[in-house]
Formats: structure tokens, C-alpha cells, sequence
């Protein structure tokens, strides 16, 4: 962020002494902190229903928060929470909640199975997949990340960036009848369980950069897909010439029973050729070819014609 008036701190955190000056332009300065700050921001939701403290700094969320029951709006991105106290129960009105870049760990989210109106739901960069500190001897325990259900008002999801080594389960539940988007990249999954086709509303999934080598059949049960990323994983193909002993990992039902149209496969170990053997894969060129490129979110995909593959 810019250096704004008075002494500032550079990146090396050397004090570095500035001239006093106006941010100029679109530039923002950093964000402001400070109880009296919060205080003016608290006061502020009351009227508003949204409530932004964005990097604050706050190692536990002031307990004026639960207090303001009208709140729709609720942005705690990059602070240092380990946890959200069952408190926030109280917030009954939550429709959108962002814990991005945090520090919270498994079981650290339980409240938020009681926020019955919640739509989006953002806890992208935390820690919820990590093991707990062993003791000495003994293994580190990995407690379930989620509480047993999530709210079946849900319709975006980020646990991008936690460690997970498989899908938690409250994710593919069958209460999640609403769930649009779905964003598991950056972490360590090898494989998506076949619940996933309980996510009957699912129209984008996001699984970059894991360890994923198949999908299961059961993804073509998702008949309002239309964007599935896979970048980074370890998709490959031995051979073209499917059977049960060497499955297509990407199931013919994905192609030819769902409305699948933007696909992205870059950075996985196969190649464009291989993809065009496929069972399935014909009817999804079909199915783009009636979509006009220029309807594709502004023409961004015009260059994925062989889905990111060489």
C-alpha cells in the first residue's frame, strides 16, 4: 500500500520519513485502525447493517459486534481470529460473511451453522485443515474443519487456501440444495467424493491446484454446471483406450450431462489430443460451439478452446 502522511512503515519495517502529502487518485490509504475507529464503524453498522473491519488487527472480534442484530454485511477478512465465539448466533440476519486470511483452525466456525439466512460464506486462507499441535508421541490430531451442517441457505462457498486433505463432508451435504459456487483450490484433495452430486444448484467449481487425478461419475448429476477449473492437478491419461481397469478420469457423464461450457485443464499431464479421445468430449465441443464466445464472460475464454491443454 502507498505511504501516506507522517512516518510510515516500509517493507523492511524501517520507519521511513515522509513528507506530509495527499494520496492522489484512485490510491487508498492503509486501512485505519483503532478503537476509536471501530467505535465510529460499530456505531455506523447500526444504521447500515454492514459492518467492514478488514485488517484491524483484531485477535478476537469486539464483543459490540454480536450486539448489532441488524447486521446483513460482516467483512472480518485479514486479522489474526483463531475462532468466531458462539455469539455470533446472535446475527440472525447474516447473509454474507468473509473470514478470509485469518488464522482460524479447525472447529474454529461452529457459530456459523446457526446463521440460518446466511447466502455467502468466504474463509478462503485460513487454517481449518491443518493438524492440531501433537503431543509428544503421539500423532497430530486433524478434528473435523467444519461444524456437521453448514446452512442450507448457502449460496457461495470459499475454503480455498486450508490445508484440506479431503472434502469435508458438511460441503457435499444434500441440505445444500442452493450451493452456486464452490471454491476448493489450493488445497491438498486427491479426489472428489461421489456426494458431490448432491450440489443439485452448483453452476461453478473450483478445484485448482490439488491433487485431484479422476472425478467421480456422479459429477454428471450436476445438470447446472457450467464452469468446472481444474488447473494444477494431476490429471493424466496412460492410454486412450478406456476400460475398467484403465477409467476415463473424466467421466463421459461430465461432457454429455451437463451444461458444461467452460472447462480448464492447464497444468495438468495430458495433452489436447488425448482430451479430443474422450467419450463425452464431442457433445461438449457441440454445446460450445452454439455459445457465442463473445457471451463467455466478455470473451475470456477464447483462447481455452482445447480447455488450457497443449
Amino acid at each position: 500500500s502507498l505511504l501516506t502522511m507522517g512516518n510510515a512503515q516500509t517493507k523492511k519495517g524501517k520507519t521511513a520519513h515522509q513528507p506530509q502529502r495527499r494520496v492522489m487518485g484512485n490510491a487508498h490509504p492503509k486501512n485505519k485502525t483503532g478503537k476509536k475507529v471501530v467505535e465510529q464503524k460499530l456505531e455506523h453498522a447500526q444504521k447500515t447493517g454492514v459492518l467492514s473491519l478488514r485488517e484491524h488487527r483484531l485477535d478476537e472480534l469486539p464483543a459490540a459486534v454480536y450486539s448489532i442484530t441488524t447486521l446483513t454485511t460482516l467483512d472480518l477478512s485479514k486479522n489474526n481470529l483463531k475462532a468466531i465465539g458462539s455469539q455470533l448466533a446472535a446475527l440472525a440476519k447474516l447473509k454474507t460473511l468473509n473470514l478470509q486470511e485469518n488464522q482460524i483452525r479447525a472447529g474454529g466456525i461452529v457459530a456459523v451453522s446457526k446463521l440460518t439466512k446466511l447466502q455467502k460464506l468466504d474463509c478462503g486462507g485460513n487454517r481449518l485443515g491443518k493438524p492440531l499441535a501433537a503431543e509428544p508421541g503421539k500423532p497430530a490430531a486433524r478434528p473435523d474443519p467444519l461444524p456437521a451442517s453448514l446452512p442450507a441457505t448457502l449460496k457461495q462457498l470459499s475454503l480455498d487456501r486450508n490445508s484440506l486433505i479431503q472434502v469435508p463432508r458438511p460441503v457435499v451435504s444434500a441440505s445444500l440444495k442452493k450451493l452456486e459456487k464452490l471454491d476448493l483450490s489450493h488445497n491438498q484433495l486427491a479426489a472428489i467424493p461421489q456426494e458431490i452430486r448432491n450440489l443439485v444448484s452448483l453452476t461453478e467449481l473450483i478445484l485448482d491446484s490439488n491433487m485431484i487425478t479422476s472425478l467421480p461419475a456422479s459429477i454428471g448429476a450436476l445438470s447446472k454446471l457450467k464452469t468446472l477449473s481444474l488447473k494444477g492437478n494431476h490429471i493424466s491419461v496412460r492410454s486412450t483406450h478406456f476400460s475398467a481397469s484403465n477409467p476415463q478420469p473424466l467421466p463421459a457423464t461430465l461432457f454429455s450431462a451437463t451444461p458444461l461450457i467452460d472447462l480448464n485443464l492447464h497444468g495438468n499431464p495430458m495433452t489436447s489430443t488425448q482430451l479430443n479421445e474422450f467419450d463425452g468430449y464431442p457433445k461438449f465441443l457441440e454445446r460450445r460451439e452454439k455459445v457465442k464466445t463473445k457471451d463467455l464472460y466478455g470473451g475470456a475464454m477464447t483462447s481455452l478452446d482445447v480447455c488450457g491443454l497443449k
